[in-house]
Order: C-alpha cells, then sequence, then structure tokens
C-alpha cells in the first residue's frame, strides 16, 4: 500500500513558498507567515520549505522559539548564530532599562542586521522560524523590522505562527503592522477527512472497518498532531498493527499514552483561561444522566441536563462555562465557535456541543483530578441556580458532588425527584433521592425520603435493596401519620414477596404507639386485611377479627374497614349489587381519615365495577389515583389499576387491555418463580378474543401456576387459560382450569360469580363434553348466586348457560330471557354471546328465518368490537342455519367503545394527548392508540375533523364506508355445511 502525502492539502501553501523563495534567489525577498491552530502541521509545512530551499540552493538558517526566552533578542540571535560556541547575550531587565542599555540593545540589534546582510551577500537565504508568537518582543520587532527590508535583499523569511481563536486574547500577529505587499499568509486547516482517513488506513495492516477509520479522524478532529499520537498508541498496543475494533472512549486503554500527552499539550499551548472553559465542557459533557435503576419503557430517555437549556444548548451555554470558570463569556462563546469550526466540537442532536469524540473529551478532562471535576460540577449547580434553571438540571450536576451540606442542594435534589417521579422516569427519581440522603435533614424529613425511596427501589424490582430501607425509615418516622404511611409501604412491599405474615405483623406491631389515634389504627387494620390476601390462614383470621370488630365496636374500623366488610360479604354472596351500593355509597358520605380513603374508594370501586356500574367505578378510580403517590408502595393502588382493568374488560375494551405493552410479556421472575397478574389474565383473554390466540399461548405459557403464590390474580389467570384452551379445542383441560379456579374461590370464601363467573365457563364445557346432566348443576347454581347478587350481567350470563344446557322450547325462553336482560347491561360481549345462543336454539327448533337476526346482530356487534372469535362463531352459527351476513356497521361514532368517545371527546375539545392520559390516568401510548383506532372507524385523518366526525349520525359515516368496502371486497357466498349443534363453549 502506498503512503499518501500528509502534506497534500497542504500543497498550495507549498506552491506559495516556493514561488517567494524563487523571488528571493532572484534578489527580492518576502515575509511567508503559515498561520494555523495548534497540531495542524505548520511545523512540518515549514521543514518542507526549508528543505525545498536548500535542495534549490538557498542556505537555510532555522530557529523554534520559546516562551521562555531570558534575554532579548534571543530567537534572532539563535537563528543568526546558531553554532556549537554559541551563547546568548547576557540577561538584562526588560521592564526598564536604562539608557546604557537600551543603547546595548540597538547596538546589538544592528550588528544582527549586518550579519544578516553579510550571508545574504554570500548566498539566498530563507530564515525558517517555527512558532514566532513565542519569540522574545525585542526578537519580534526586529523580524518586523527586517520584514520591511527584505524585497530588497535575497531573503525569504517564512515564519510560523499560532492563530487559534483562545478565550484569553492573544497578542498581535506578527503582520498586523506590516503592509500586504510585504507579505504572504497562508492559514492551515485541519487535514480534510479523506487525507485524515487516508492516513489512518496506512498505518493499519488489513483494511480496516470503515465506522473505525471514522472514529479516529473524529476523535482526533483532523488535527495530525493528535492523529499521529493516537494511531502511535493503537500501534503500541498492537505491535503488528493495529487490529480495529472499537475505538476505546477512555485513555485508559491507550497505552503509552500519547494521544492524552497530545491533547494536554495541545491545551497548554492555548493558555491557562482556555484550558479551564475547555475542561469545564468537557466535564459538563460527562454522561450525567443518573444511573437508573432498571431502565424500562416506561422511563423513557432522560432529559437530565448538563447545562443543557434548550434556550442555550445550541452554543454550549457559554454563560454557565464562564460562570464556572471565571473567563468573559463573550470569548468563550467566540472559542466554542472556533472550536467547532476546527471539528473539536459538534451539534449534537439535542443541540449541544460536545467533543467530537468521547475519547477526545476525556483526554482533555484527564487534565483534572477527580476532587477538581467535583468542583467544576458544584460550580455548575451554583450557577444554574442563580440563574433559574430547572431543579432537574441544577440536580443532575450534584449527582457528580459530594455532599455539599447546604439546605439548598437538599431541596434541589428532592424537587428533582418529584419531577421525574411525575413523569414515570423512576430510574432518574432514585438517583436523585439516593444522592439527597447524603445532605443534611432533620430525622423525619429522612424518614420520608427513605419511604419513597424504598417505594421505588421495589417497585424497579430490587426488593432486597428496598426492603432494607422501608425498614430503616419506620424506624426514623416520628409522626403517628409518618410512621403508618410507611409501615404500609414496607407491608406492601412484604407481602408482594410473598411475606404476608410479616406484613401483617409489622402493620399490627404499631397499634401500642397508636393508641391516642384510633382512625389510624382502623387504617392499618383494614390494610392488614388487604395483604392478608396473600395467605389463607391469615387472611381468615383477620376478617373474623373485623367483623367481630364491626359487631362491637364499629366506629373502630373505619369507614374504610367497613367497606371492606361489604366486600367481603358481596364476593360470599350474602348481598345483592343494590344493598352493597347502598351501604357503600352511605360510607363515602362519611367524612374519611385522609390515610385510609384510598381503601374506601379503592374497595368501593371494585364493588361498583361488580355491580354493573361501571362509570361509577370509573370516578372512584380516578378519583382514588388522584389522591395517591405515585412513588410510595400502597396496596390499593394495584387493587384501583386492576378495577380499571376489570371495567376495561366488562366494557370489551380490548384496545385498552392490550395498550401497554408489560402485559403481553410476562414479568421477571422472583426465586425463579412467575407471578400472573389480573392484567395478564385479561390479557389473554382479549388475545383470544381478538383473534391473536398465538400471542394468548405464548403468555399463557409463560407461567406455572403450581408455583403462584396464594392470592386472587392466579385464580383469575387459571379463569383465562381456560378460557385459552376452549379456543384451542381442549375442553377437558379447560373444564379443569374452570373447575380448579371455582375450587381456589371457594377456599377463600368467594363464591359470588360477579368475582369470576367460572361454573357458566364449566357448564359450556360440560355440555360440550356430553355431560349436561353436570352443565345443568353447574349453571342452576350459577343462577341461584346470579339471582342473589340480582344484576343483569350475571342473571343474563347464567340465563342464556342454563338455557344452552336446558335446549329445546324451554332452554329457548331462558335464552331470550338472558337478551332481554343483557341489553340492560353494560357488558356487550355478554350479549353477543347471548345472540348467538339465541340464534343457535331457533335454528335447533327449526327457525331458522327468526334464526338470522340475532346471529347478524350479534356479528355485527362482534365486528364493531374487534369481537374476533365471537364474530367467527356467529358467522358459523348463520352459515349452518343456511344464510349468511349482511355488510357491517362497522364504522361512524356509533362504532366507538365507550374509552374511545370519552378520548375523542376530550381531543375535539382541544386537550393534547398528554393532557388526556393525566385527566384519564391513562399512559399516552393507550391514548394513542385509542385515537388511532377512533380515526379508522371515524374515517378521518387528522384531530381538527373530530368535532364535525363525532356530530354526525351514524349513517352519514358508516354509509359511504360500507358501499366502499362492497365494492372493493365483494363478499363471496360461502358453501351451506351441515356442523354440530354445538362444538366450543362461547365465552
Amino acid at each position: 500500500m502506498s503512503r499518501p502525502d500528509p502534506i497534500r492539502d497542504r500543497r498550495e501553501a507549498m506552491g506559495l513558498v516556493a514561488a517567494e523563495a524563487g523571488r528571493a534567489r532572484s534578489g527580492s525577498g518576502r515575509l511567508v507567515l503559515l498561520r494555523g491552530a495548534t497540531g495542524t502541521g505548520r511545523s512540518t509545512l515549514l521543514e518542507a520549505a526549508a528543505e525545498h530551499a536548500e535542495a534549490h540552493g538557498m542556505r537555510v538558517l532555522r530557529v523554534r522559539c520559546t516562551a521562555h526566552s531570558i534575554a532579548p533578542l534571543t530567537a534572532v540571535t539563535q537563528l543568526l548564530r546558531a553554532g556549537p560556541d554559541f551563547k546568548c547575550p547576557a540577561q538584562a531587565s526588560p521592564e526598564t532599562p536604562d539608557a546604557a542599555e537600551a543603547t546595548r540593545r540597538s547596538d546589538h540589534a544592528s550588528q544582527l542586521w549586518r550579519e544578516l546582510l553579510a550571508l545574504a551577500a554570500e548566498k539566498p537565504l530563507l530564515l525558517a522560524v517555527d512558532d514566532i508568537h513565542l519569540a522574545d518582543a525585542q526578537s519580534r520587532n526586529w523580524l518586523m523590522a527586517a520584514a520591511r527590508q527584505l524585497d530588497r535583499i535575497p531573503v525569504l523569511l517564512v515564519a510560523t505562527e499560532r492563530s487559534q481563536y483562545d478565550v484569553e486574547p492573544p497578542l498581535s500577529g506578527l503582520a498586523h503592522a506590516l503592509p500586504p505587499a510585504l507579505v504572504r499568509t497562508r492559514t492551515l486547516s485541519p487535514l480534510a477527512p479523506d487525507t485524515a482517513a487516508e492516513l489512518v488506513r496506512s498505518q493499519v495492516g488489513d483494511a480496516p472497518p470503515q465506522a473505525w477509520v471514522d472514529d479516529c479522524v473524529r476523535a482526533a478532529a483532523g488535527n495530525p498532531l493528535l492523529l499521529r499520537a493516537l494511531l502511535d498508541d493503537l500501534r503500541t498496543a498492537e505491535p503488528d498493527g493495529p487490529r480495529p475494533t472499537a475505538l476505546p472512549d477512555t485513555c485508559a486503554a491507550l497505552y503509552p499514552g500519547s494521544y492524552p500527552a497530545a491533547v494536554t499539550w495541545w491545551l497548554d499551548s492555548a493558555g491557562s483561561a482556555t484550558a479551564e472553559v475547555a475542561r469545564a465542557l468537557a466535564a459538563m459533557d460527562e454522561d450525567s444522566t443518573p444511573g437508573t435503576v432498571n431502565p424500562s419503557a416506561t422511563d423513557g430517555p432522560s432529559a437530565l441536563s448538563r447545562g443543557d437549556d434548550p434556550a442555550r444548548g445550541a452554543d454550549g451555554d457559554p454563560v454557565l462555562l464562564a460562570g464556572m470558570t471565571g473567563a468573559d463569556p463573550a470569548r468563550v462563546h467566540g472559542w466554542l465557535t472556533a472550536m467547532t469550526h476546527l471539528g473539536m466540537l459538534r451539534p449534537a442532536p439535542d443541540g449541544r456541543l460536545r467533543y467530537a469524540h468521547p475519547l477526545l473529551r476525556d483526554a482533555v478532562l484527564s487534565g483534572w483530578s477527580a476532587a477538581r471535576r467535583q468542583q467544576a460540577h458544584r460550580l455548575a449547580a451554583e450557577a444554574m441556580l442563580r440563574r433559574g434553571d430547572p431543579a432537574e438540571a441544577v440536580a443532575g450536576q450534584l449527582l457528580r458532588v459530594p455532599e455539599v451540606g447546604e439546605s439548598w442542594a437538599t431541596r434541589i435534589l428532592l424537587d428533582a425527584a418529584a419531577v421525574t417521579v411525575r413523569e414515570s422516569r423512576t430510574g432518574d427519581a432514585v438517583a436523585f433521592l439516593r444522592r439527597a440522603l447524603d445532605e443534611p435533614m432533620t430525622s423525619a424529613r429522612r424518614a420520608e425520603v427513605l419511604t419513597e425511596l424504598g417505594s421505588l427501589e421495589f417497585a424497579s424490582a430490587l426488593p432486597a435493596v428496598g426492603i432494607p430501607r422501608l425498614a430503616q425509615a419506620l424506624q426514623l418516622a416520628s409522626s403517628p401519620e409518618g410512621r403508618v404511611r410507611t409501615a404500609v409501604a414496607l407491608g406492601t412491599a412484604l407481602a408482594g414477596q410473598g411475606e404476608a405474615r410479616a406484613a401483617v405483623n409489622v402493620l399490627r406491631s404499631l397499634d401500642r404507639q397508636l393508641t391516642d389515634h384510633p382512625d389510624l389504627v382502623g387504617t392499618l387494620q383494614t390494610a392488614s386485611a388487604l395483604l392478608a390476601d396473600h395467605d389463607q390462614q391469615v387472611r381468615r383470621r383477620m376478617y373474623g377479627w373485623l367483623r367481630e370488630r364491626a359487631e362491637h365496636s364499629p366506629d373502630l374500623i373505619g369507614a374504610a374497614g367497613q367497606a371492606l366488610l361489604v366486600r367481603y360479604e358481596s364476593t360470599a354472596g350474602l348481598l345483592s349489587a343494590h344493598a352493597a351500593m347502598d351501604r357503600v355509597r352511605t360510607l363515602l358520605k362519611e367524612p374519611a381519615e385522609p390515610l385510609g380513603e384510598s381503601f374506601l374508594l379503592g374497595t368501593t370501586a371494585a364493588i361498583a365495577q361488580w355491580a354493573d356500574e361501571l362509570d361509577e367505578a370509573e370516578r372512584l378510580v380516578d378519583r382514588g389515583l388522584a389522591g395517591q403517590s405515585t412513588s410510595l408502595l400502597h396496596p390499593m393502588h394495584a387493587a384501583l389499576l386492576n378495577v380499571r382493568a376489570d371495567i376495561a374488560a366488562a366494557r370489551g375494551s380490548y384496545a385498552e387491555l392490550l395498550a401497554d405493552p408489560a402485559v403481553l410479556r410476562a414479568p421477571e421472575a422472583h426465586d425463579g418463580r412467575r407471578a400472573p397478574t389480573n392484567a395478564h389474565a385479561h390479557a389473554v383473554v382479549a388475545l383470544v378474543d381478538t383473534g391473536r390466540v398465538d400471542e394468548a399461548r405464548t403468555l399463557a405459557g409463560a407461567f406455572d401456576l403450581r408455583d403462584a403464590p396464594d392470592s386472587w390474580e392466579p385464580n383469575r389467570f387459571l379463569y383465562a387459560r381456560g378460557v385459552l384452551r376452549a379456543a384451542d379445542g381442549d375442553t377437558a383441560g379447560a373444564r379443569d382450569d374452570f373447575l380448579e379456579c371455582g375450587r381456589r374461590q371457594a377456599a377463600r370464601s368467594v363464591v359470588s360469580p360477579a368475582v369470576t363467573p367460572w361454573r357458566t365457563a364449566a357448564a359450556e364445557c360440560e355440555l360440550a363434553l356430553g355431560r349436561p346432566e353436570q352443565a345443568l348443576a353447574l349453571a342452576e347454581e350459577e343462577l341461584r348466586l346470579a339471582s342473589v347478587w340480582n344484576t343483569p350481567r350475571q342473571i343474563g350470563r347464567a340465563l342464556r348457560v342454563l338455557g344452552a344446557a336446558t335446549g329445546g322450547r324451554h332452554g329457548l325462553e331462558l335464552t331470550d330471557q338472558a337478551v332481554r336482560q343483557l341489553r340492560d347491561a353494560p357488558a356487550e360481549t355478554e350479549l353477543i354471546m347471548a345472540l348467538i345462543d339465541q340464534g343457535r336454539l331457533l335454528t335447533a327448533v327449526g327457525e331458522r328465518a327468526r334464526a338470522r337476526d340475532p346471529l347478524r346482530e350479534a356479528a355485527e356487534r362482534a365486528e364493531r368490537r374487534g369481537a374476533v372469535r365471537l364474530l367467527a362463531l356467529a358467522e358459523g352459527v348463520l352459515r349452518e342455519g343456511g344464510a349468511r351476513r349482511t355488510a357491517a356497521a362497522h364504522t361512524g361514532s356509533a362504532a366507538l367503545t365507550a374509552s374511545e368517545r370519552r378520548i375523542t371527546a376530550l381531543a375535539a375539545d382541544g386537550r393534547t394527548n398528554t393532557e388526556i392520559a393525566r385527566l384519564l390516568h391513562l399512559a399516552r401510548r393507550t391514548v394513542e392508540t385509542h385515537l388511532t383506532s377512533s380515526y379508522r372507524k371515524l374515517g378521518i385523518r387528522r384531530r381538527g375533523e373530530l368535532p364535525a366526525a363525532l356530530a354526525r349520525r351514524p349513517g352519514d359515516a358508516e354509509r359511504p364506508h360500507r358501499e366502499r368496502v362492497q365494492r372493493e371486497h365483494p363478499r363471496r357466498e360461502q358453501p351451506h355445511r351441515d356442523q354440530p349443534h354445538r362444538e366450543l363453549p362461547a365465552w
């Protein structure tokens, strides 16, 4: 491989020098000034010029100036008298020379001029002066004076001068006082990218990857000095030549360290002020994103600033850098601009200027100790605080600072944690709270911070850290409310780890400390009963204790405790929905203890959902979530989210149930076990109903229920797995799952079908397996219990299945009653199934014509709802009767689900997606999913079209869409096929 000419970019400058050398040889010299930033190859070009002059018969005199000249005219004397017997003139005071000294200087300067003329008379000269900006002032003056006379003698003066924008203003350049006719100037730029890339490839034996070459060019910013130093380090690391894999991000991976040494020299040559600003920028450019804990999709990209306020970010924030270093902001701004032009800095996607490569940033920062870096971050934090930057930006700097010991640091860190909690960036919040613990605060405040931090750590799948943190907080908590709040968080964490007894013991241990606060004692008792759901023995004991206390001293258990007993009686089949709602509505009117209010709201919301008061249940959920801190563990937080999912399932809102990607995958295993949640159960059913059976199988297969904890959620998942097995044709397996769900529920004294309708599901399996007697027994028991609860949904479902099990005309009558009941129920999927069974029974008794209407209605409702499985079932029964569907009305405002109607109404009112998500306590992604579905149904593409689309009558939107669909996708006639009366259950 031929080596590239490393100065090919300098050919124009070389041509200029060659031309001027020829002119000097003819008797008329000039000054050629080669200017450029440090490391851009000035010296190399000067040496090439000297070699060219020698080759063409000129005598070359050289000198390299330094900043440590010991006497006036040192540089010129070294230039003209260099030799083995040369001695510098004696040092004299340059500040205030006396007359004699001035005379001596003048004489010496004249003598040097005469010597130059004598040398030029012998042979044309090229005077090569490197780094003339470092020469002593007298030498600079002498050379400027000489430059005015060079056009009369055969002398070419070629000097290199550093011309880089520094934070501290430099001295005037050599040519600033010379007429343009006497000087020719060329400014050297960094190597062109292609030239730099060729230089890199020339040092590598094998063809390196282009990305690796580009990284080398970026790390050197096209600076020949830095590029050669970097390649030397890489070559030393691999004696046989660098084996390009990946360029390191830190100088610790380089040996022997030529590159960081070159960067340090580059900085030192710019002066202390520039070096301070450069290193301050490098410190600010460190990855100051807090050490996130278990990053997830909810965290999203961290917005923590290293001073990168969007309003200031495009220029690297010179005001902040100036405040950190004491420099002039205008000069800092100019330096940032110059470094960007040289390629040292590059604009990042966020608009901030950053070093072109992390290795370059690390090399710049290597000149500072860890203590100096920390000081820079503290100075940045203080400067940002003074100018009013967001708390999160200031706190981002404090993460890299040891204890400040001042109240402002504590306040800023806690304020930043609050912001990140609101934005669901748990990892960032954890980092800020951990750092806040290093600052001074009262014991009570420290207990609050520990409680919040432990809660967030537990929620971030760090129970081994979070639980001890909560235990420490409980020891520090001083106020009764603080102790209760922390105990509830600790108990929730312990119960979540399967330690229900330990959780209850923690709560009950506070009883003696709260004898003067009976309302708080009631809150703890309610929390204990809820946490006991994870252990049957503890649960029975706690509810027994609650019932006994309610009989003798109901005031001592509070409204929340009494609501919990209403819930217990409702699930045990001892109350009607009407009576249960009357009781909890009365409780809601009573003054609630603040810490116990969420228990009351969550419990009442669950009862309202079972009672089919879905709108009221939703309002209670929203109210309960609004009153809860998302950063504190609380058993009702998950309970409220579960009720929200139950409401969506009751309404058949599949999109809402499947909007969160987390419900479509199994959680991280704990002690080798994965416990399914209520959300997972609903997701399995929703996937089956929407035709995504393969995904449902994958999700269900991720859990082994034999190892599941003893709580109600695995029971709900058993029911969901039964639905999946039925859809897969494993009717016997489905029946077993439904019956096992019932057995486990009965062990918890939960018998009401309002909770889980396992009996009707099992009855349909028994019927499909040819066991009508068992099916009848289950359906009759379901109807009896449903009649106690007495809501249309429960009674309608029981009547439907009992009608299918009974068959004949009587069965048809029961099914007709079911349809009438379910038309008043909010659960449309239940009505769809009843219509299918009604059509099936009508077909069975020979009334095929009558069967078509309910079946077509079922198909249309199923298609509008997105219930693919029910749609296929309805169409299948239609084909059995020799009929087919008419075109379905599946568009227009009437096709919107309840959730879609709420969201589109808010969007039409001008609310943003973020505002809608906050108002409805939904994830923003859920809002976007619903709006996308709504746009499709409404036949619109823009948000601005929503008001008009929602105001249309249903037929206005559906008719043209229906006609277009019929034109583009004509429905083929389906051949009539005789099929068995009932093959699969219709859950």
